[in-house]
């Protein structure tokens, strides 16, 4: 056996007394060092092999020995690089990664699925869901078993290209789509046009009178035009078709692929031997049809998709950063991604403030429509809070830099439209799996098809077989959903309705009793300190600062009202907090408690229409609290709204004063639970949801258990509290009017989705019969082929309007 003299990889003696190996392509070859071996075997294990067929010299050792491909994916596995575009999760005591990436190449339901299919097999992998309509896939990973690179490198060993999602690249990759489909369009538009022009006379029979040489000269040259056409212009459709074979799964562009190659075969062997029908003209006009089909596409893909990634284009690029916020002569601009919590930034009038901070100096109206669909400016000063994305209109504001990049109000909200993909509708999963065995069914009816009319009428076997090839359009019928529900969900997000589960828009539809929370749902939860009455031994004072110190420990819009009025600090022991009742602490060796009545077990009962709050000392009466709490003005309005759609109304909710009758009296709402624990609220609903479908309206502050209950819950959040409540809908702003909104929209799109349906499967099921019968030409097929899934596509559009 002769020795291999030179490393392979790096090209150098190999030393006599190592043996280092690689298997490349079947044959085992040598390496100098453990270096090569290592990296040899990444290139391999990556899919990478070509690489050594193409290289034109020996590589270098070291991190250079690495093809560009391979360092461009491991660039992704740095941690810094993944603070763009990777959120860390904490799922089932696991912490996980989450991203959205981009995916070139998606062409039906049938690439989702095999992308999804091979990635499932990934250790680590734990989660991934492919949107055909955006060309976007969700993926939930577990850094310490798996690398983003691999994940990556998998996705492109199965015929994809995989990158993080965002918008410049995407951009980038539409413009160079939309470029690439025009010119394969042009080209076939051109030669179906000279093609054409012979197939006319020919069948006109204006070369009868020539002799047979000439009508094959014509022949010949139709073959030469229509050649570019099938190996360039119709070029995407192989593609996919080869990697569906290659990856044993079945696409749309199988069967596109066998009509377009079987009819240009059976014209080129025509035309060779000399005798026999000619189809160049048909290839050149199904290429240009269908390539215009897909283009249309793409535009009205492009145009449900564009909504959901707006947001991004919303932040500026940079900002101007101050050292001291009492000196504006220095002055920087900077990248705004470079800016750190606690900078300060000057941001002027008509500018869009880049982060989420605190106004130190200044007051403004803001323009917050991009984030909550609310068009009047909102009027600020000092202390406020004010997020990424919105527009400063009037004066010039300082602002402390609180939050930054994807801890920012705008980023949590991308992040949630991303989780709202994270499953699939039911009706969506049906109608994939039968789009994939429709296809499967069209190659065995196409075959049946031309096996039977070769007994019956031999000259037209091959035509009919092509219009049953591409006359059906299981495409339609996989883009009928997701393209609904992606213009659903975009139109929502205007509006300043989050979608956070999949199933909502699904549901709603359904709804027949709509359950609401009082405080911070139908009042505004600004509650005022009206009156205070103090029993010795303490002053009104000392009450106050004592509920004060309490309701630290409290999230509820309660405690603002006592927080403002609190003087003296007061140390508190073992503070617990008990939803729905009240808080209690140890106070001087004495059980302290803050609550309403029956917690604080006092007999007394105050007769006041407003809130009241007990404070007793190891039950002894301190004080009693009135606070006072507006109605939204939308309340009235969504209130009338269901009893116009008989929807039926409940009031749920924790107090017991008499303030809860008097809101149910001037809404007209039926029915009241009050003086409820958030785990009477769940047993409440888990009753009801026995013979309604229930909608639970809170705040998403203390009712997560029973926001999780419901069949659908919507929570009415500041976005402050978008990371930490467990509601399937987020309303940002105040306006009740967005849960009408919100139904109307579920309504629109149930209706589109089911029209969707019925045109696919009515379209599909006239449609066989008539190609199967021979009464389908083949142009016409193929235009109809491509209408079907534009007509999706175009109808699931005006749900942008």
């Amino acid at each position: 056996m002769i020795l291999q003299k030179s490393c392979f990889h790096c090209g150098e003696e190999n030393p006599p007394s190592t043996d280092f190996k690689v298997q490349i392509k079947g044959i085992s070859q040598r390496m100098c060092c453990p270096g090569c071996q290592a990296v040899a075997q990444t290139i391999v294990d990556s899919g990478l092999t070509s690489y050594y067929d193409h290289r034109s010299e020996p590589a270098e050792k070291g991190l250079l020995l690495i093809p560009d491909v391979l360092l461009q994916l491991e660039d992704y596995d740095i941690e810094q690089i993944q603070e763009d575009f990777v959120n860390n999760v904490t799922d089932n005591n696991q912490n996980l990664s989450t991203t959205t990436l981009s995916i070139e190449g998606i062409t039906c339901p049938a690439c989702a699925w095999l992308i999804e299919k091979q990635l499932r097999s990934l250790p680590g992998l734990i989660f991934i869901n492919v949107n055909t309509t955006l060309n976007r896939a969700v993926i939930k990973w577990n850094q310490q078993q798996l690398k983003l690179s691999q994940i990556l490198t998998a996705i492109q060993k199965i015929g994809y290209k995989a990158y993080p999602f965002q918008v410049n690249k995407q951009e980038a990759f539409y413009t160079q789509l939309t470029k690439s489909y025009l010119q394969r369009l042009g080209l076939a538009g051109l030669a179906t046009m000279q093609v054409m022009m012979f197939a006319i006379a020919l069948y006109a029979d204006f070369f009868s009178g020539m002799e047979e040489q000439f009508i094959h000269y014509f022949r010949w040259v139709s073959f030469i035009v229509a050649t570019p056409v099938l190996l360039y212009s119709a070029q995407p459709f192989y593609l996919n078709a080869w990697r569906n074979i290659r990856n044993q799964t079945l696409g749309m562009d199988i069967p596109i692929s066998i009509a377009l190659l079987g009819a240009y075969s059976a014209s080129g062997y025509a035309t060779i031997v000399g005798r026999g029908e000619v189809y160049f003209e048909s290839v050149s006009m199904f290429t240009f049809l269908l390539l215009l089909g897909r283009l249309l596409e793409l535009r009205a893909r492009r145009k449900a998709s564009e909504s959901s990634s707006n947001l991004l284009r919303l932040l500026p690029s940079m900002a101007t950063l101050i050292e001291d916020p009492d000196d504006l002569q220095i002055q920087s601009v900077i990248p705004a991604k470079t800016l750190t919590v606690g900078q300060y930034i000057v941001v002027k009038p008509g500018q869009t403030i880049p982060v989420d901070g605190i106004i130190l100096k200044g007051a403004s109206n803001i323009e917050e429509s991009m984030l909550t669909g609310e068009h009047l400016p909102v009027s600020k000063t000092n202390n406020a809070a004010v997020f990424a994305g919105s527009v400063n209109i009037t004066s010039q504001l300082i602002i402390r830099v609180e939050k930054v990049g994807n801890n920012t109000l705008i980023a949590d909200i991308i992040h949630l439209q991303d989780n709202a993909q994270l499953n699939k509708p039911k009706i969506e999963i049906v109608a994939d799996t039968a789009a994939r065995y429709f296809v499967g069914a069209l190659l065995i009816i196409a075959t049946l098809t031309y096996i039977g009319w070769s007994f019956i009428a031999p000259d037209q076997a091959f035509w009919i077989t092509l219009s049953v090839l591409v006359a059906t359009c299981p495409c339609a019928l996989s883009l009928a959903t997701p393209t609904a529900l992606t213009c659903a969900t975009a139109q929502l997000n205007k509006q300043g309705i989050l979608i956070k589960q999949h199933h909502v828009l699904e549901t709603l539809n359904k709804i027949n009793h709509v359950v609401f929370d009082k405080t911070g749902t139908l009042t505004k939860g600004n509650f005022k300190l009206l009156n205070t009455h103090s029993y010795n031994p303490y002053s009104k004072q000392q009450c106050i600062d004592l509920a004060a110190q309490l309701e630290r420990n409290s999230e509820h819009p309660i405690s603002l009202a006592f927080k403002q009025q609190q003087k003296n600090s007061v140390v508190l022991n073992d503070v617990v907090n008990k939803p729905g009742q009240g808080l209690q602490a140890s106070y001087l060796n004495k059980t302290l408690k803050l609550g309403h009545a029956i917690f604080c077990e006092v007999d007394k009962n105050i007769n006041s229409k407003e809130l009241v709050i007990y404070l007793t000392l190891d039950k002894q009466l301190l004080a009693t609290f009135e606070l006072g709490d507006e109605l939204r003005p939308s309340a009235q309005h969504i209130l009338s709204y269901c009893h116009h759609h008989h929807i039926n109304s409940t009031m749920l909710t924790g107090d017991i004063s008499l303030k809860s009758e008097e809101i149910c009296k001037l809404l007209n709402i039926k029915q009241l639970k009050k003086g409820v624990t958030p785990q009477q609220k769940l047993h409440y609903i888990q009753q009801l949801q026995k013979t309604d479908k229930v909608m639970m309206v809170g705040d998403g502050i203390n009712d997560a258990p029973v926001m999780a209950g419901a069949h659908v819950s919507v929570a009415v959040a500041s976005g402050t509290d978008l990371a930490k409540n467990s509601a399937d809908v987020i309303l940002l702003g105040e306006d009740l009017n967005k849960l009408a909104a919100l139904h109307k929209m579920a309504n629109r799109t149930t209706r589109i989705i089911k029209e969707n349906l019925l045109w696919a499967f009515g379209y599909n099921i006239i449609i066989v019969p008539l190609a199967v019968a021979g009464y389908v030409p083949p142009y016409i097929a193929v235009i109809g082929m491509s209408c079907s899934s534009l007509i999706v596509v175009s109808n699931s559009l005006r749900l942008l309007k």
